[in-house]
């Protein structure tokens, strides 16, 4: 597939040529476990499902294209392509990762890496000085989100790429809020991206699943050999509900961007809203790397209530078109409480200190109009 493709047309056709025995334009879904041999030693690229499985494959191809990168190694969660990544690594291994990450991404690292020997550190990614004060000889992994989750603070991924290139480092870009419609963090030099493509990718909210991107071949070879014997992966039905989900992906993030834009600028101006972080907004830190790195300035909007956990809880029990529930990126909006809910893992002294107050709000705007989305908050705010 051509690399000078718009995203338009590589989300519908990378990957996806129609079939050479049916001439079906969608691919089939293989939901074969195994694959018949012509001979001992001859197979037609395909043995076992955990291995390699076609759909698979036509998924792998079709983001890596979208992420400009040379290989895809999908997996079962999002979860299991950071644990893959994570696995990598060896005992005394030093990553150093954003403050502000998803929860299960910091339960992963302190709960199940950091026992195993894999030390973690946690600085605020936004000031290269602190990033550079905390790199050990040891370090191996910088692990960056932006924008970042729940904060929707941003890491410069060209600054901290040539900083991992200087040293020897491997960057780490989990790209799950952007997609590769906003940002393409490979191109910026990035050493791997990762996606839970149970979010935008997918963008429906009947899938979970999650893929690496990487044009570092010896990388992708472990991943492979994690994929393979650890046999975290998708099935191929949900391999095909990504891919019939990309073929949409960049008309979807164009307009949960609009929408987004316009509800920030909403609450943003409310007698109810304490602070409102949204990179779209020229109050953001880091508002002007956002019009830089980025094409548009995301779906996800979080905001601070004046009155705290109370006011928070009565917000979220009377909004009828965001629904109260974790996850994001799909075409309904969903509303919920970083504090209790997806960064409940974090520990209360370490939420404090990032912001995650008792107060804040996260918002993942759907593809509902817009007057109906702002109706909403505005009743729900009263």
């Amino acid at each position: 597939m051509h690399s000078d493709l718009h995203l338009d047309t590589l989300a519908i056709h990378a990957g996806q040529a129609p079939d050479p025995t049916t001439g079906a334009v969608i691919p089939p879904i293989h939901l074969s476990s195994t694959f018949a041999h012509e001979g001992l030693g001859q197979h037609r690229g395909f043995e076992y499902s955990r291995t390699d499985n076609p759909t698979r494959r036509a998924l792998e191809q079709c983001v890596a294209a979208l992420e400009g990168g040379q290989q895809g190694i999908a997996f079962a969660s999002g979860s299991a392509a950071s644990s893959a990544l994570l696995g990598t690594l060896a005992p005394g291994d030093h990553v150093l990762a954003c403050d502000d990450v998803y929860g299960g991404t910091y339960r992963l690292m302190d709960k199940v890496f950091a026992p195993l020997g894999i030390e973690i550190t946690r600085v605020d990614m936004t000031s290269l000085r602190e990033v550079e004060a905390a790199l050990q000889q040891n370090t191996k992994l910088l692990w960056v989100e932006t924008p970042t989750n729940p904060m929707l603070k941003l890491v410069d991924i060209k600054t901290l790429g040539w900083l991992a290139g200087t040293r020897g480092l491997r960057l780490v870009v989990d790209n799950t809020f952007a997609t590769p419609v906003l940002q393409r963090p490979l191109l910026l030099g990035a050493h791997a991206v990762v996606h839970s493509t149970t979010k935008y990718l997918n963008g429906h909210s009947d899938v979970v699943g999650g893929i690496v991107l990487t044009d570092d071949e010896d990388l992708a070879r472990k991943l492979r050999f994690l994929q393979n014997a650890v046999g975290a992966v998708p099935s191929p039905f949900d391999c095909y509900l990504v891919l019939r989900g990309l073929k949409t992906l960049p008309l979807r993030m164009r307009r949960h961007c609009e929408t987004a834009l316009s509800l920030a600028l909403f609450l943003d101006g409310h007698p109810r809203i304490a602070r409102v972080h949204y990179p779209g907004l020229p109050t953001h830190p880091q508002h002007a790397l956002a019009g830089r790195q980025m094409a548009l300035p995301g779906g996800m909007i979080t905001c601070e209530l004046h009155g705290g956990f109370t006011a928070a809880q009565a917000v979220l029990s009377a909004t009828q078109l965001f629904a109260c529930a974790e996850s994001l990126g799909g075409v309904e909006s969903l509303i919920e409480h970083p504090a209790s809910m997806t960064h409940a893992s974090v520990p209360a002294r370490a939420r404090a200190a990032l912001g995650i107050s008792e107060g804040l709000i996260r918002l993942s705007v759907g593809l509902e109009a817009e007057a109906d989305l702002r109706r909403d908050l505005q009743e729900a705010l009263k």
